[in-house]
């Protein structure tokens, strides 16, 4: 695990330049996880951000400290996974490859194959176990750990997905190759 320091001046950054960053570090939560694949951007100004219209009791967490977790219900259905970053920014972890755990997230999931575990953000957070109670934990302490391991091979960039505003800001980006994105970039892949 990398540990609080590291963690803290690593995510003292926009969003938008510590997202690709994230890319290879490896996540878990209570010994469950994977490599980080795939994740999105947002930043207060952006009008897809839920910090845009800025404090609610759901996203209090955003404008707290970095290095922690914001968790929101998306569509009433599924948790997701946010990373803070300063000024209420964050990135949404939208998928991992799973690597720790198979076990119980096959469990966790009711299904086998592990391409489709993790492969969007309310399948990782359902894999892995995480809901509103996590909301504002530190990801430099139980049950939540992270080991930066930059990713150095090509890096898809694209458009953000299940958005309605800000659509073409180009703020989500992906391990090229990689069997475990949510979706696909684009023709080619």
């Amino acid at each position: 695990m990398t540990d609080a320091t590291s963690l803290i001046s690593f995510f003292d950054r926009k969003a938008a330049i510590v997202a690709p960053e994230l890319l290879g570090a490896v996540l878990t939560y209570d010994g469950v996880g994977g490599a980080i694949v795939e994740v999105e951007a947002y930043d207060p100004s952006d009008p897809a951000s839920h910090s845009f219209n800025g404090p609610t009791p759901r996203n209090l967490s955003m404008f707290g400290p970095v290095a922690h977790v914001y968790v929101y219900r998306s569509y009433g259905i599924h948790w997701c996974l946010n990373f803070v970053c300063p000024g209420a920014s964050a990135v949404l972890i939208r998928a991992i490859e799973p690597t720790a755990g198979l076990g119980v997230m096959r469990q966790r999931r009711g299904i086998e194959d592990t391409r489709a575990l993790c492969s969007g953000p309310g399948k990782l957070c359902a894999a892995m176990g995480i809901t509103k109670a996590d909301d504002g934990k530190s990801l430099y302490a139980p049950p939540f750990a992270l080991e930066l391991k930059p990713h150095d091979g090509p890096v898809h960039i694209g458009k953000r997905i299940g958005i309605t505003k800000a659509v073409d800001m180009p703020w989500r980006f992906g391990i090229a190759g990689s069997r475990f994105l949510s979706r696909k970039f684009g023709a080619g892949e």
